[in-house]
């Protein structure tokens, strides 16, 4: 018998609500010949959909959570006390329009300062993950039932699978050679990009994730998902923070041995 997912609390009830509003916005305008695309002065991309969601999950936010703060990618803050929800529309908007299917709204909750409740809500994929803190990491794919999420039991380099997101952001960041490190290091390596790649660590499917040039909104939903699953997220130097720029997300027992690899490759190019 599968388990089943405990009931939620108000919170997380009224995080799967947003996901549910953001879906029925975003997944219309997925494809959509009339989208509208713009530049935003990071040179990254905004749609009319990333605009859209946003605007009416903070209307929401505000009417039935009054006392609690918002930190959206496209709107910024709103900060009200030592709750807030943290709101990334669209996360991977140059796969949404693209066509791609890689792209989901991410929603999260922070309580003084922890990331507490996360949700992922992927309708391209027909999937949502979900973790409240203490009571586990779920998924659900369209028309099945909830399942527990849990991360690999890989304890080696050399059996791990790596998703780095790009070069380029590696690169930037001055971390090329760490990089390579790792990739000399483990099993395999692939860039599957975005949330993507966490879900899958959190599902035991890929056992290292690590990023660069990140914000609080593309990785507050992630945190308790990963680690309800059993994962550990820091960031690329084990800091416990995820909050420095950089992401560093394991099954946990290969933690300590991604830090040291990028350490030692730092040094080496140093010297």
């Amino acid at each position: 018998m599968s388990e089943q997912p405990p009931a939620p609390s108000a919170d997380l009830a009224f995080a799967l609500e947003l996901a549910d509003l953001a879906d029925s916005i975003s997944l219309p305008r997925f494809r959509a010949a009339d989208l509208a695309v713009a530049t935003k002065p990071d040179r990254t991309f905004v749609t009319d959909a990333d605009t859209a969601v946003e605007r009416a999950l903070r209307a929401r936010i505000e009417a039935e959570r009054p006392g609690d703060g918002f930190f959206g990618e496209e709107s910024g803050r709103a900060e009200r006390g030592d709750r807030r929800w943290i709101i990334d529309p669209i996360d991977g908007t140059s796969n949404f329009l693209r066509g791609v299917p890689n792209w989901a709204t991410l929603i999260a909750l922070e309580v003084a300062g922890e990331q507490r409740v996360g949700v992922v809500s992927a309708p391209a994929f027909g999937a949502r993950w979900w973790a409240e803190t203490g009571s586990g990491s779920w998924a659900v794919d369209a028309g099945q039932a909830p399942r527990r999420l849990r991360v690999s039991g890989i304890s080696e380099l050399e059996h791990a699978s790596l998703s780095f997101q790009s070069i380029a952001q590696w690169r930037d960041a001055g971390y090329l050679a760490p990089l390579l490190a790792l990739g000399e290091r483990v099993w395999r390596d692939r860039a599957y990009g975005d949330m993507w790649s966490y879900m899958l660590l959190a599902e035991g499917l890929v056992d290292i994730v690590a990023e660069f040039d990140v914000k609080p909104y593309d990785l507050a939903a992630l945190v308790p998902i990963v680690r309800e699953a059993g994962g550990r997220f820091t960031d690329i130097e084990g800091s416990e923070s995820a909050w420095n720029g950089s992401s560093l997300a394991t099954n946990g027992a290969l933690h300590e041995a991604v830090v040291a690899v990028v350490e030692a490759a730092r040094e080496e190019e140093a010297r």
